[in-house]
């Protein structure tokens, strides 16, 4: 007998209830069945092409206007000495970064055609739903057309970014300038339709409420049902320093809550992330024991949300996220983008 969903009204009472480790401990058992002991990792790098960006969101840290001190862009041979100089044997690339007022979709095309030039067998993941809207307008292609000319050019896979809440009244206080709810939906549905799989995100923390955050959820989950293209839910803690918005930092229960309820209510996304930048160490070591299954990577130069006030490191060593793993009882699994298994630390 098949079990039962949990409604959106079940998922808001966990979020209510004080009972942390039963909750904890129901996350993790749904866990074990979809991915055993098991408790991924991949070895990569994150590149910020430039912060540049024609959007001010008021929640970012990261973006500059054209001019403004701190701005920055990479050329595309700074961008590929920055994936030779990593110590490491990279399996994946990670790119996201502002939307910059001058540059064509020709050079993002030629981003990713110059990286599968020069390191073949490297994965990229690559432009946020907010992107990809951005390089339909300024080459007047559909986004489907911008999507297949990515993948024409070595896209893999997208990652989760611009989703923030999926709230229309929240995105439109917290962020106008980007994209809807239903347009980052429909990005990620054409996506999946044309085999590239993305991940997906939500920002919690901010003016958001919790009917908004499992709102969100609900809509992430249905998109699943229709698509089965979402390979990894990761929840990102809202950081405020620098940004036009305040806000107190996220619990650590409140993360731990989000973790889990994300698991058990994600019932078919195969994969949740402890994004070890945001949580901070410790507290993605203790997430693994409620519900998530990755801890994302090496991650290698992080810039966004360590602009807004990230006391974590900017980058972790392949040895260093395996103890932390094994120091939780699970198994360090080293994996490829989706998520094949490219070495399993048991002893």
């Amino acid at each position: 007998m098949e079990k039962e969903r949990i409604s959106e009204e079940e998922a808001l009472l966990l979020y209510r209830s004080d009972d942390i480790h039963t909750l904890g401990k129901a996350a993790e058992t749904v866990n074990r069945r979809i991915n055993r002991s098991y408790a991924y990792f991949i070895v990569n790098r994150h590149i910020n092409p430039t912060n540049i960006c024609v959007n001010r969101c008021r929640f970012c840290a990261f973006s500059r206007s054209w001019g403004q001190e701190g701005a920055y862009e990479l050329t595309i041979e700074e961008i590929l000495e920055k994936i030779s100089s990593s110590e490491e044997l990279l399996t994946e690339v990670h790119i996201v970064g502002g939307l910059h007022p001058y540059w064509s979709f020709d050079h993002y095309c030629r981003i990713l055609t110059s990286i599968k030039k020069h390191f073949p067998s490297i994965q990229i993941k690559a432009f946020t739903a907010v992107e990809i809207d951005y390089f339909s307008r300024i080459s007047g292609l559909s986004i489907r057309d911008v999507l297949m000319a990515l993948k024409d050019n070595g896209l893999d896979l997208m990652p989760g970014g611009g989703a923030e809440i999926l709230v229309h009244n929240i995105r439109q206080r917290l962020c106008p300038e980007k994209i809807s709810a239903d347009r980052w939906l429909e990005i990620h549905k054409i996506a999946h339709t044309l085999g590239i799989k993305t991940n997906a995100t939500m920002l919690y923390g901010h003016i958001e409420s919790l009917e908004d955050r499992i709102r969100h959820l609900s809509m992430l989950r249905a998109l699943q049902d229709e698509t089965g293209g979402f390979q990894a839910f990761i929840p990102l803690a809202y950081h405020a320093t620098d940004t036009n918005m305040s806000s107190s930092i996220a619990s650590g229960i409140d993360d731990l809550k989000t973790i889990a309820i994300s698991r058990l209510f994600l019932d078919n996304i195969p994969h949740i992330k402890a994004y070890w930048i945001m949580l901070g160490e410790k507290l993605s070591q203790i997430a693994l024991l409620f519900g998530a299954d990755d801890l994302e990577g090496t991650v290698l130069e992080e810039k966004i949300t360590h602009s807004a006030g990230a006391t974590s490191a900017e980058g972790m060593k392949k040895e260093e996220l395996v103890y932390l793993i094994k120091r939780t009882g699970k198994v360090p699994v080293q994996r490829d983008s989706f998520y094949n298994p490219l070495k399993v630390y048991d002893e």
